[in-house]
């Protein structure tokens, strides 16, 4: 994942470390009490599943409902449900290591390989979010890791196309997202600052390693209405969590949803 994630999401005065190296609240938000989170349907059939996917399904369930979608978060809840009931059907058990399966469902990143994590499941839902993605969609993910957020995204639009600087994890990513299934997601080997401009524009691009500056080649690739998500700021510090949007005018506008610690953007972003 292109230097992939270190993700901090900073709750009031505190500083939640989300390392996660293996791909790349609002400022408006005001104090008081957080509406109600909806509640998300039930991932599948408990009574068609075998004993060891009834625990995985039950460990799911309470990683959405406390971690994510949690009205008592010190930080802003997802509240998106079709997010939610994607984040409720993903096997995230098989995108980590087999000896950290115990760890799939905990709230935090873990080491994938080659120096790499998978990111931190909130860290996924809400940038998920802040896309707003739709079924037609066509999305550019630059930094693809072990391919947990390319496989949320897969469920969500029509195509994924995602980016990962290491090639070899980037050969096994794209392995494991065919096996599960995942068939709307192409994988390339590169270097995601320049984009993957034969399949541009794009719908939404999600970016999840820090950058120092916000692409062009990525804005250039964003549709007119577009929306990607990116932190930007000075490695190994506190970072901005972006949204920026392309309007119709071509005129872009950025604003700041919130802190965040990501490792830096290898190859030319870096």
């Amino acid at each position: 994942m292109n230097g992939k994630l270190g993700h901090t999401h900073l709750p009031f005065q505190a500083i939640l470390v989300v390392m996660s190296l293996a791909s790349l609240a609002c400022s408006s938000e005001k104090a008081g009490p957080q509406p109600e989170s909806p509640k998300p349907k039930p991932a599948t059939d408990p009574h068609s599943l075998s004993n060891g996917d009834k625990l995985y399904v039950k460990q799911r369930e309470a990683m959405v409902r406390t971690d994510i979608a949690g009205s008592s978060l010190s930080r802003t809840p997802v509240r998106d449900r079709s997010v939610l009931d994607v984040l409720l059907k993903t096997p995230r058990h098989e995108f980590v290591p087999e000896n950290l399966i115990h760890q799939a469902y905990e709230d935090h990143p873990l080491p994938i390989g080659y120096g790499q994590t998978i990111s931190q499941p909130y860290i996924v839902g809400y940038m998920t979010e802040m896309l707003k993605p739709k079924k037609d969609y066509v999305v550019l993910e630059i930094g693809t890791g072990s391919g947990y957020q390319a496989a949320i995204l897969a469920q969500l639009v029509k195509k994924v196309y995602t980016i990962e600087i290491v090639a070899p994890l980037a050969q096994s990513t794209a392995e494991r997202l065919k096996r599960l299934g995942y068939e709307n997601v192409e994988v390339r080997t590169g270097d995601g600052y320049f984009g993957w401009p034969e399949h541009g524009p794009f719908d939404v691009i999600i970016v999840t390693a820090a950058a120092s500056h916000i692409p062009p080649s990525l804005v250039e690739q964003l549709k007119p209405g577009g929306r990607m998500a990116i932190p930007v700021g000075s490695p190994f510090q506190v970072q901005q969590l972006l949204l920026v949007e392309k309007k119709a005018d071509g005129s872009v506008t950025q604003h700041s949803h919130m802190p965040v610690q990501f490792v830096p953007l290898t190859g030319k972003g870096g």
